[in-house]
């Protein structure tokens, strides 16, 4: 297994739809693998094949609750169905999310608090999940990935202001930007 680079805001494979997993073969079981250990080396709660420079519809998920129970997998293929989220601003101290490729930085975004999510796992089993709160938040910003919108695009006008002067200032917002966690440091 390997920590992988992840790619930065800008980079043309996180702006763009991903294709679909045609096979399971032993080389998509490695990126996974190797997705799981960038992800719990970033550290992440959530991981996109693209966000690695794989244009594929993958993603990875762990997230432990207040409760300390476990909540860990991969899927391929997802397909997301989600209520529609409630109307008014988001409550920043409930509602900021952050992103591996955007990092260091979080935002207040409303997301829908229910979702399904279907798809396989890595042995072609059908899986369906369904979830509320923050699992359902990683479901939606990890399927977002996939289909090249990254969680910034979604900002309120305001917000996508300082998301652009951010990028300016630290040199992102152009192909090929990434950073390998445990080896770059992102101090800006």
């Amino acid at each position: 297994m390997a920590v992988l680079p992840i790619r930065i805001m800008g980079d043309p494979v996180l702006h763009s739809p991903a294709s679909e997993v045609e096979e399971i073969t032993d080389e998509i079981r490695t990126l996974v693998a190797d997705m799981f250990e960038t992800m719990d080396a970033a550290p992440g709660v959530g991981l996109a094949a693209p966000q690695v420079g794989q244009p594929l519809r993958i993603y990875t998920y762990s997230y432990v609750d207040d409760e300390d129970n476990p909540w860990r997998g991969a899927i391929i293929n997802p397909v997301l169905w989600m209520s529609p989220p409630e109307p008014g601003a988001p409550d920043p101290d409930e509602e900021s999310e952050g992103c591996l490729s955007f990092p260091g930085e979080r935002f207040a975004l409303r997301r829908a608090d229910r979702v399904l999510v279907t798809g396989i796992d890595l042995d072609g089993a059908d899986v369906r999940i369904e979830v509320d709160g923050w699992r359902a938040r990683i479901m939606q910003h990890e399927f977002d990935h996939l289909d090249g919108i990254l969680y910034v695009d979604r900002l309120s006008d305001g917000d996508w202001k300082i998301v652009q002067k951010i990028a300016r200032k630290r040199g992102w917002g152009r192909p090929g930007a990434s950073w390998t966690p445990g080896i770059d440091d992102l101090e800006g």
